[in-house]
């Protein structure tokens, strides 16, 4: 090759190089899939709670009326993800003093629920695991919610570990494997993802869900001591 064709490709090599480093790249980035189009109920269903509230899209939000005493959402949606995934989402009480938007999701072959607030308020955690709900294991904790204020929410499963954030404030890291998981009676009508509140008025919104990369996986197993 003589050194004017040496010099010309030069930059054509440059060029497929980058190209193939972005293409390596995006293809290494988990990409979110919304699950809401702040539009409609579109991918949803009214939850099948006995006396529910009513159920609506408003500003961009679902808004669950209070019901006697639950009102939900349930996703109709069959290639949800089972493990090694992360849902987003946010959420806010409008009225009462219960959980105003527990999210149902799935757990390898199972599913568990996120408590926000339930037990008049009191309680914060992921129900249930070896048949104790979020009032009587390690996950229960009491968090503070103050009404028409809206919260980001984050729930990471792995084969091993369920991990939840509020506003990126780690509020829950527990180990699943070798434990039962499963939702109380209750949420059941809310598998395989949904969102409910009890005797009280909540809104979500900003519903997504996306795979985690290998590191992330790596990382949400790691529990501290």
């Amino acid at each position: 090759m003589n050194v004017f064709f040496r010099l010309a490709f030069r930059p054509i090599v440059a060029t497929l190089a980058g190209c193939a480093l972005l293409i390596a790249l995006g293809a290494g980035a988990p990409q979110e899939t919304p699950l809401f189009d702040g539009k409609s109920l579109d991918g949803w269903k009214k939850t099948d709670f006995f006396k529910a509230g009513v159920v609506k899209v408003e500003d961009g939000a679902i808004v669950l009326s209070p019901g006697m005493p639950m009102t939900g959402v349930t996703s109709i949606k069959h290639d949800l993800p089972r493990t090694n995934y992360e849902l987003s989402y946010e959420a806010r009480r409008l009225s009462g003093r219960d959980f105003f938007a527990a999210a149902t999701f799935p757990v390898g072959k199972s599913y568990a629920t996120f408590v926000n607030g339930g037990w008049g308020g009191s309680i914060t955690g992921v129900s249930s695991l070896n048949g104790a709900d979020a009032s009587e294991n390690e996950t229960g904790k009491y968090y503070k919610y103050e009404n028409n204020t809206w919260y980001r929410f984050r729930v990471r499963v792995t084969d091993e570990v369920i991990r939840c954030w509020i506003d990126d404030k780690p509020v829950v890291a527990v180990e699943h494997k070798n434990r039962q998981v499963a939702t109380r009676v209750e949420s059941r009508s809310s598998q395989p993802l949904g969102f409910a509140s009890y005797d009280t008025g909540g809104a979500v919104r900003k519903i997504a869900v996306r795979p985690l990369a290998p590191d992330e996986i790596a990382a949400s197993n790691k529990i501290d001591e």
